[in-house]
């Protein structure tokens, strides 16, 4: 009987014995009674007595992370008014040290925290920064920088009770109304398409440009070629001109004064002119 007394007392004390695992810190609270609320003192990890009007909350102080996607996405408007959605994630971890702020505040675990005070922050961050952006901006180039403005506010909101923000990213593309998606890829496409517009005029140009230089080139080197035949020419010309004085020159220092004797057809070759013959 004893026997059955000690088993029956000691599974009773297992029961009622909770652990605080490795990685967290534990909140014990008195649900009744004039001590109702938080202990002062934080548990750490270990086995702990729970009584039948107490319970242990654990929060964890590893890295978090949680996805709102689904019926959870976060929705925001834009400076238009238009609604814009999208799953969010979200990383983070508690400072152990204020454990007890943090349930302080919230009066529940972490789970409770994450999904609803924790979202809410988030969803209002969006709102908050989406509110003065169209909505073009919001999917293109300012939405790297509302999520940065996004996660240093909720940063900001929580850093003071236990949650250290490590990041705030998208988990997926931000969905917006079908009839402004199409509007704003039909406004990409035209875009692309006069950029690549100007890209073929800027080709063209420069092509033509090219092509100019090479009928240049060509011009330049038939004018070099031109030049060099005209002087060539004249040196040929200045050279059959220096060889016929040279012809006459020699014929007058050879001549003995004597006409031949027998002259028929054209003499004039046989003559020499007077200026030739007294220079």
């Amino acid at each position: 009987m004893k026997k059955l007394f000690s088993l029956s007392l000691m599974s009773l004390f297992v029961v009622a014995c909770s652990k605080v695992p490795a990685g967290n810190v534990g909140i014990k609270v008195n649900l009744l009674g004039s001590d109702k609320g938080v202990q002062v003192e934080e548990l750490g990890v270990g086995r702990y007595w729970i009584g039948i009007n107490e319970e242990l909350y654990l929060f964890p102080t590893f890295t978090q992370n949680v996805t709102w996607s689904g019926n959870q996405a976060i929705t925001f408007q834009t400076k238009e008014g238009m609604k814009v959605a999208g799953a969010v994630g979200l990383t983070y971890h508690i400072d152990p040290s204020k454990a007890t702020i943090l349930f302080q505040k919230y009066r529940t675990g972490i789970d409770e925290i994450t999904d609803k005070f924790l979202r809410n922050m988030v969803r209002d961050a969006f709102n908050e920064k989406a509110s003065v952006l169209n909505v073009e901006s919001v999917y293109g180039a300012g939405k790297s920088e509302m999520l940065r403005d996004v996660e240093e506010s909720v940063r900001e909101q929580v850093k003071d009770i236990g949650i250290n923000i490590e990041r705030i990213y998208y988990a997926s593309d931000l969905i917006l109304p079908p009839e402004v998606t199409d509007s704003l890829n039909a406004k990409i496409r035209a875009t692309q398409m006069a950029e690549q517009r100007q890209n073929e005029v800027k080709q063209s140009i420069a092509e033509a440009d090219k092509e100019r230089e090479r009928a240049r080139g060509v011009a330049d080197a038939m004018l070099i070629q031109a030049e060099a035949e005209a002087k060539s020419i004249k040196l040929r010309s200045e050279a059959i001109k220096e060889s016929q004085n040279v012809i006459l020159l020699n014929a007058i220092e050879k001549w003995d004064g004597s006409l031949p004797k027998i002259i028929s057809g054209d003499t004039s070759q046989l003559l020499l002119p007077v200026e030739e013959m007294t220079k």
